[in-house]
């Protein structure tokens, strides 16, 4: 099995023979910020419905690409099974390297690089990967990790359940100390969830860890009430300030101008990840739309005109719809396996033959809180089941997008 790995390219090998755990999402084929979202927060999700206590422990490496000893990382290689002339050819690629420093026009002494993985290159993200692939064994907590990006639940009912906590983050520092990683303590951060939360401190290399209530986790804030209103009010923000610098810098205000930046500059702001923090409530809902409308009322020549008017003029849905359609989107990508999110986790396949409709169809669990009702794996399920056949089985996501436009264009005139 290894000897292909030196005969074709070994990279592509490391998915096809599933090398890298599947809590790793960084650098990954198929996996992104939104899948690492996704399956870690289902886990908190579906247990803080319940009543469960949760307790979040966000982990932060210290210079992490540039701490990785070279030989420790040919020895992980070598544990992969990856030998042979791939091998020599990396370590030939890792050695004598050297770097110096340049302040003011004068140069240090160059001095020999014996850690780190070379950086603005392709191969070194998947040496890291490969070399922190095995952080989390024989721990018992949920590990997600985006490259060094790393975090971790657990259910804490009981003061036994903390120090199950407490001795895996034992086995990390252990596993950080072992291949001369080193954790930043003073970043690690400890987010505590729900109503009987014994809100345990934890502790990491003989210092306690901060406790938080807001964590941007990938770019997402998320909230130990698990509410998703601070991050849709970050993103209107966000978008809103972007807006206000186009509009005073650019005098230009015509459809071929202003369109292509809002779509390129401030509508990505509004929906980075929305698909795991879509907002429901309408305050949050009104405030995203409000920002689309007055970028489209910018524009010469629309500043009277409707917005649903406007939208149909210049080809865009409401923010709303996209966000509906991108729901749709996304379970297909990850029913059709094109993102490689763990379906079996995070859905549940009706095997109802008898029902009408097609033969994908999912069912929704039991709920007891909006926070769960309207978290992704439970608010997609009627609109996917609704989908005609031809859509959940198109063979291309294009394909997959034109069924789902029609569909959606009839709901509308049919009054959905």
């Amino acid at each position: 099995m290894w000897r292909c790995l030196s005969c074709r390219p070994w990279t592509l090998q490391l998915y096809t023979l599933q090398l890298l755990d599947k809590s790793q999402h960084g650098f990954c084929k198929g996996k992104s910020c939104f899948t690492n979202l996704l399956e870690f927060f289902e886990g908190v999700n579906k247990h803080a419905d319940k009543g469960d206590p949760v307790d979040i422990v966000y982990l932060d490496f210290q210079k992490a690409f540039d701490k990785v000893p070279h030989q420790r990382v040919l020895c992980k290689l070598q544990g992969h099974g990856i030998r042979g002339k791939v091998l020599s050819w990396i370590e030939n690629w890792l050695k004598d390297r050297k770097q110096r420093v340049e302040i003011n026009g004068k140069f240090s002494d160059w001095r020999g690089v014996t850690s780190g993985v070379p950086q603005r290159s392709v191969l070194g993200p998947i040496l890291f990967n490969l070399f922190i692939n095995d952080l989390e064994k024989g721990v018992s907590s949920e590990v997600v990790k985006f490259a060094d990006d790393t975090k971790l639940f657990r259910i804490v009912k009981t003061e036994a359940d903390c120090e199950g906590l407490q001795e895996d983050l034992t086995k990390l520092s252990d596993w950080a100390t072992k291949w001369q990683m080193k954790f930043n303590v003073d970043n690690c951060k400890v987010m505590h969830i729900g109503k009987n939360n014994p809100n345990y401190t934890y502790s990491m290399m003989g210092a306690n860890l901060a406790t938080t209530n807001q964590e941007r986790d990938l770019g997402v804030i998320v909230d130990s009430s698990l509410k998703t209103s601070t991050q849709s009010a970050a993103a209107v923000k966000k978008a809103n300030r972007m807006l206000g610098i186009i509009r005073k810098g650019i005098e230009n205000k015509t459809q071929n101008i202003l369109l292509p930046l809002y779509k390129t500059m401030v509508r990505p702001h509004l929906e980075y990840c929305v698909q795991m923090w879509s907002p429901h409530l309408k305050k949050d809902i009104l405030a995203l739309e409000r920002v689309q409308k007055r970028a489209t009322k910018m524009i010469r020549g629309l500043e009277r005109v409707p917005y649903e008017e406007r939208l149909k003029r210049l080809g865009l849905f409401s923010l709303e719809k996209r966000r509906l359609r991108g729901d749709m989107i996304e379970v297909y990508k990850i029913m059709s396996g094109v993102e490689r999110a763990d379906k079996e986790k995070l859905f549940i396949s009706s095997h109802n033959r008898r029902t009408r409709g097609h033969q994908m169809k999912l069912m929704g669990s039991r709920f007891k809180t909006n926070k769960r009702k309207f978290f992704f794996t439970q608010r997609v399920v009627n609109l996917w089941n609704s989908l005609p056949e031809e859509a959940v089985k198109a063979r291309t996501i294009i394909e997959f997008k034109e069924k789902l436009d029609n569909f959606m264009e009839v709901r509308s005139i049919k009054g959905y």
